[in-house]
């Protein structure tokens, strides 16, 4: 071992590592990863070892999209039951949206209003997105001083009053201003005249939904998105890419070099059209899950780098918004805790690794929002780790999730992969669905 204040090593058979899963003995001193070692190292006089067995050591995931609601609408969530959902499924940090809490993130006042609630509660690591609208362009570069990671605006209804939405004058001053310090949006793209003209048919019919939030919003809104990005120079998000249709036109300003990211979502990447049944509004989330044949050209768009990363945009409410009508009710997956499994199940059947899954659930996202300590299993890096059983299964059972209002999509189905433990700066958070008290702490942009 190499430092003389390692208090812990992590050791298994299979630990995930930025170049590939081997055996290995991590070594911890002070919440920092010291070295990864050769599985059979010597374990330094006074370090406790952990030993993992063939479970698969993997670095904690980073989700960049969720929706805390906290404070405000902390019915519908808070953080304290959104940061113990996240640790029970392996995530060790995350960022919350800027919506749909009261007040937004949309000043520095209410950026310090958030971190105030959320810093006694947070049972990961837990940083902030800022957010864009019409009346704030003045306020965003005072909020990423203050330390939001980026900034989210909307180029549809939010379908929160306090939250509107850029028109193309607007999202070109707000991306203006941002691209002028070096900030990054991320940005829900569908375009607003393409949903006014789509068939509005209220009613339980999914059908009916997803006819009203066609692919061309998202591939047209994507499209001009690119075009301010590149006339600016600005760096560009697409938030939950839906549209298999925009891949093309993503991986022609890609190679153009044009500073554009995309990620998906694991429902869009898990659950089709096809199986979504009439009235159940627990699948409603904007853009819409679409069809199979869509959900496959996704994962080629992933398999091939054109998206970049996996995040759940979970994004909760109390049970009674979720009525039986597509149109009305509120439209958002509640998937936390179900992030990994959901995705490795799907990818495991296509083929994939785990390898794969970290670079998509941890590397990226970090990357994506520069957290560089956090992202892979290597020297320097914060010793937050998931541990995995990924042959093991599991059924979904509402009732054992973390989430505050326990809705879910995924209710019923049989899902790979167990997470056993999960690791913050190498402290014990969540061990087969105990939590410990909260110990996250609150994240600021690195300068």
């Amino acid at each position: 071992m190499s430092g003389q204040d390692v208090n812990l090593v992590l050791r298994s058979t299979r630990v995930v590592t930025p170049e590939g899963t081997r055996p290995a003995a991590v070594a911890v001193a002070g919440g920092t990863i010291d070295a990864v070692l050769p599985y059979d190292a010597d374990v330094p006089a006074g370090a406790r070892l952990e030993d993992f067995g063939d479970d698969v050591l993997l670095p904690g995931l980073v989700d960049t999209h969720v929706h805390v609601n906290d404070p405000g609408r902390t019915e519908w969530e808070g953080f304290w039951t959104a940061t113990r959902a996240a640790a029970a499924g392996g995530i060790t940090t995350l960022l919350d949206m800027p919506l749909n809490s009261l007040p937004p993130t949309t000043t520095v006042e209410n950026l310090r209003t958030k971190q105030g609630v959320a810093g006694p509660k947070a049972h990961v690591d837990t940083g902030f997105w800022g957010g864009a609208i019409p009346s704030n362009v003045k306020d965003l570069r005072p909020l990423y001083e203050a330390g939001v990671f980026g900034f989210k605006c909307f180029l549809s209804p939010s379908g929160v009053e306090e939250f509107p939405e850029l028109d193309q004058e607007q999202l070109a001053r707000s991306m203006a201003e941002i691209a002028g310090f070096g900030g990054l949006l991320i940005v829900h793209a569908e375009d607003p005249h393409h949903l006014a003209d789509a068939p509005q048919r209220p009613g339980p019919a999914y059908a009916d939904f997803l006819a009203s939030r066609p692919r061309d919003a998202e591939n047209t809104a994507i499209e001009g998105l690119i075009a301010h990005a590149r006339r600016l120079n600005a760096r560009v998000h697409v938030l939950h890419l839906s549209s298999s249709d925009a891949l093309p036109l993503i991986a022609a300003a890609k190679r153009e070099g044009v500073r554009v990211t995309v990620e998906s979502c694991p429902h869009f990447l898990t659950l089709t059209a096809e199986e979504v049944p009439d009235g159940a509004t627990e699948f409603k989330c904007c853009p819409p899950i679409r069809e199979a044949a869509n959900q496959d050209a996704l994962w080629a768009g992933l398999a091939d780098g054109t998206i970049d990363c996996v995040v759940s945009d979970h994004s909760p409410c109390t049970t009674d918004l979720k009525t039986s009508d597509f149109a009305s009710a509120w439209g958002g997956i509640s998937s936390l805790q179900l992030g990994l499994p959901a995705i490795w199940t799907e990818a495991r059947r296509r083929g994939h690794s785990l390898d794969d899954v970290v670079r998509w659930m941890s590397a990226a996202p970090a990357e994506l929002a520069g957290l560089t300590r956090k992202g892979a299993i290597e020297a320097g890096r914060d010793a937050d780790f998931a541990v995995l059983a990924p042959e093991a299964t599991f059924t979904v059972d509402p009732a054992e999730l973390f989430h505050r209002n326990q809705v879910t999509a995924y209710a019923g189905k049989t899902l790979h992969g167990v997470v056993r433990s999960s690791w913050l700066r190498g402290v014990r958070i969540a061990s087969d669905g105990e939590l410990a008290e909260p110990t996250g702490r609150l994240l600021e942009r690195e300068r």
